[in-house]
C-alpha cells in the first residue's frame, strides 16, 4: 500500500486518528476481511431501510352492524295510562224500618235482578201498627158521620129560631175537625202500610251482590251507617282515567268527531286481548293538584272480566300520522345536534338526521331524509364512522328480533 499523506488541516487531529491507517497496514489479513465484511453488511441493512421506508399501516377492517328496514304505515298516537273499573251503579242497601232481621233471599255474590227480595224483617210490629190505624180511621169516620148530622140539626135549628147562630157553628166547626182528623187516620194507614212495606227490602238494581254485612237474627237500625249489603251494576261497567291536560286539544276535537276510543286490559297481563269502547264522558274540569282531566268509557263487560275497583292499563288514540316513515326504535340515536339514523348507502353509513313524530317503543314515525325499504343500522351504532364502510352482520334489530319496519 501507498502511504496516505493527509492534508495540513487535518495535521491537528488526535494521534489515534492520524494513525489510523498505519493500523490498518499493521492488521492482518484475516481481521481486513471481517471488517471489511461487517461494513458492507452495513452498507446493505441502510440502502434496504432508505429505500423500504416507515412500515405502512394495516387498513381496520369495516365494523360490523345489525341493520332494519324502514317501512311507510300509518301510525295511530297512542296515549298509555292506568284506569280504575267502576261499576255502573253501585247501591248500598239499608233498612228504612227499625226491626229484626228474619232472613235473606240470596246468596253472597249472586247475580239478582231489579225487585227481587234481599231481606226479610220482622211484619209482626208494623202489622199491627197498620191494624191500629185502620181501627182509627173506622173510629173517626163514625164519630163524623154524627158530627155532621149534627152540624145539619143546627142549620135547620137555626133557621127557625129554635138554636143559636153560635150553636150552628160549633157543630159544623166538630164535623169539619172530624173530617180532617179522618183524613189524618188515613195518612197514618198509608205510613203503616208503607213501614209495613218496608221490610220487605228488594233489589233496586240488577247487579252483583256483595258479601252480606249483617246476618239474620240481629236488629237492624233504620238508615243505618253500615249497609246490608252492596249491589254493583257490572253490566256494563265504566273504566274512569286521567289525562295530561297537554292532550286536552286532541281530546276535544277527537270527541266533536265523535272517534275518540279507549283500549283496556288488565293491568300487567300477559295475554294480549283488550276491550276497545268509546269515551262518553270529559271531566268539567282539570284537577288543580295533578294537571289532568279525568275521562270515562262505558263497557259492556258481558264476560265478567272488568271487575269494579280492578285496576286496568288504557291506551287512548289521539292522532294519526299518514304515510309516515317508520323505523325500527333501536335504530333512533340521540347526539349532540338532535337525534339521527344510520342509513346504509352503497354500503357506507351516511349519519341522518331526523325528527321524531311517535315512538311506541317497537316503531318510531320519523321525518327526514329517508326512504321506504331503506336498511337503517339498529345495533352497533358506537363502532360507526359517518361515511364510512360498515359489515352488515344480520338483518335483525335489537334483541335479535325482527326489524323491518312497516310489517
Amino acid at each position: 500500500m501507498q502511504n496516505v499523506k493527509l492534508p495540513s488541516q487535518f495535521q491537528t487531529a488526535p494521534a489515534g486518528v492520524l494513525n489510523f491507517p498505519g493500523a490498518l497496514q499493521q492488521m492482518n489479513t484475516r481481521w481486513r476481511l471481517i471488517l471489511g465484511a461487517l461494513g458492507a453488511l452495513l452498507l446493505i441493512a441502510l440502502v434496504w431501510w432508505l429505500m423500504s421506508g416507515p412500515a405502512a399501516t394495516p387498513a381496520k377492517p369495516a365494523p360490523p352492524v345489525i341493520v332494519g328496514k324502514t317501512g311507510t304505515k300509518t301510525v295511530t298516537v297512542q296515549v298509555a295510562t292506568i284506569g280504575t273499573v267502576l261499576a255502573n251503579t253501585s247501591v248500598q242497601v239499608t233498612s228504612q224500618v227499625t226491626g229484626q232481621l228474619l232472613s235473606t233471599g240470596f246468596k253472597e255474590g249472586q247475580v239478582v235482578q231489579q225487585g227481587d227480595l234481599l231481606f226479610q224483617l220482622d211484619p209482626k210490629p208494623f202489622q199491627a201498627a197498620l191494624d191500629q190505624a185502620k181501627a182509627a180511621v173506622a173510629r173517626d169516620q163514625a164519630t163524623l158521620v154524627s158530627d155532621r148530622r149534627d152540624a145539619a140539626r143546627f142549620d135547620a135549628l137555626a133557621k127557625q129560631g129554635a138554636a143559636s147562630g153560635q150553636q150552628r157553628d160549633q157543630a159544623t166547626a166538630a164535623a169539619n175537625a172530624m173530617a180532617a182528623t179522618v183524613l189524618a187516620d188515613k195518612a197514618a194507614v198509608d205510613a203503616a202500610q208503607l213501614n209495613l212495606d218496608f221490610t220487605t227490602i228488594r233489589s233496586p238494581v240488577t247487579g252483583k251482590t256483595g258479601p252480606i254485612l249483617i246476618q239474620p237474627g240481629n236488629l237492624v237500625t233504620a238508615n243505618a251507617t253500615n249497609p246490608l249489603v252492596v249491589v254493583n251494576q257490572v253490566h256494563p261497567v265504566k273504566v274512569s282515567f286521567a289525562l295530561p291536560q297537554t292532550d286536552l286539544p286532541q281530546i276535544q276535537q277527537r270527541m266533536a268527531a265523535g272517534d275518540l276510543t279507549a283500549d283496556v286490559q288488565a293491568h300487567n297481563a300477559a295475554a294480549q286481548t283488550h276491550e276497545r269502547a268509546k269515551v262518553d264522558f270529559v271531566g268539567n274540569a282539570v284537577s288543580a293538584t295533578t294537571g289532568t282531566i279525568e275521562l270515562r268509557a262505558t263497557f259492556s263487560n258481558t264476560d265478567d272480566k272488568l271487575v269494579p275497583g280492578q285496576v286496568v292499563d288504557v291506551s287512548v288514540a289521539l292522532g294519526q300520522y299518514r304515510d309516515s316513515i317508520v323505523v325500527p326504535h333501536d335504530a333512533v340515536n340521540v347526539g349532540p345536534n338532535g337525534r339521527y339514523v344510520y342509513a346504509l348507502e352503497n354500503g357506507n353509513a351516511v349519519l341522518v338526521p331526523v325528527n321524531v313524530l311517535y315512538d311506541d317503543g317497537k316503531t318510531a314515525a320519523v321525518q327526514g331524509k329517508l326512504k321506504s325499504g331503506q336498511q337503517v343500522v339498529t345495533d352497533g351504532q358506537l363502532r360507526v364512522i359517518p361515511g364510512k364502510p360498515v359489515t352488515i352482520a344480520g338483518k335483525k334489530g335489537a334483541h335479535g328480533k325482527n326489524a323491518a319496519a312497516g310489517k
